[in-house]
């Protein structure tokens, strides 16, 4: 496989992946998201149409690219913020927020006990490890390394053409 349909299909399906991922802690494991697990879904959410518009461009490779890069960018800020919040997690620095999450919207007579039902959510506690990397540790980790291996592989399909 070439460099830049690799680079495509890895900037389509990198924030797809983890997307679900966190969908599925979230809704299937009842990890309910802080704040800051919350940015961290912005910018894959952001990839995911940038990364279909370098494959609706496939014609013109050097749109295609500019594409695949604005994903892989996406993906890297993720990536960073799940660094970040792995550090506030980890008590490396201090976080941003008070990093609670918000109630749903519904009823506005109901808003307190929305509010009191709402669970909350500190960003300074892992609610779960593995091998002692958090969740917005692995995204750091997959996410950084994802935006570099789209990177690489943008370049050197530059080589290629």
């Amino acid at each position: 496989m070439k460099s830049l349909p690799l680079a495509r299909f890895l900037a389509l399906v990198v924030p797809l992946l983890l997307l679900g991922g966190a969908y599925a802690s979230q809704y299937l494991g009842s990890l309910h998201p802080c704040e800051m697990c919350w940015w961290q879904r912005y910018p894959h959410m952001g990839a995911v149409p940038l990364a279909l518009i370098a494959y609706g461009t496939t014609r013109r490779p050097c749109v295609s690219a500019l594409f695949a890069g604005l994903a892989a960018l996406a993906i890297g800020i993720s990536g960073a913020i799940g660094l970040f919040h792995a550090g506030v997690e980890y008590g490396w620095w201090q976080g941003l927020t008070a990093c609670s999450t918000s109630p749903t919207a519904g009823n506005p007579a109901d808003i307190l006990n929305q509010i009191m039902a709402t669970p909350i959510t500190r960003c300074d506690v892992a609610p779960w490890t593995l091998l002692g990397i958090s969740l917005a540790g692995f995204n750091g980790l997959l996410s950084g390394a994802s935006a570099l291996a789209i990177f690489a592989l943008l370049i050197k399909s530059r080589k290629e053409a």
